[in-house]
């Protein structure tokens, strides 16, 4: 495994792991998402810069634009809850309440 895959797959992992341990607060969890989307986009720029082909090239941008698409509705998501709850700890979030 070269030390790039390796730095990717390292980054993917911490990203996962935080998202899977630390989930006290939904900020962290974003955070998290957010850290392994980054990763994922980095492995996919080299990847299509590996290739040398235009057909593949469009392809992180892409991924960078679903990204900021998911970072914004998480974000809104937060706003919401932090005014409907006050906080936003995952456990004071009752779900099946309406």
């Amino acid at each position: 495994m070269t030390p790039t895959h390796f730095t990717f797959s390292l980054m993917f992992t911490l990203g996962l792991a935080g998202l899977t341990f630390h989930r006290q607060h939904l900020i962290s969890a974003i955070i998290c998402l957010e850290g392994m989307m980054l990763s994922l986009f980095l492995a996919l720029s080299l990847w299509s810069l590996q290739l040398t082909s235009a057909n593949f090239s469009a392809v992180p941008m892409l991924f960078l634009v679903f990204a900021a698409c998911e970072t914004s509705a998480g974000l809104a998501l937060m706003v919401a809850t932090n005014r409907t709850h006050g906080t936003d700890r995952l456990q004071s979030l009752n779900l099946l309440q309406c």
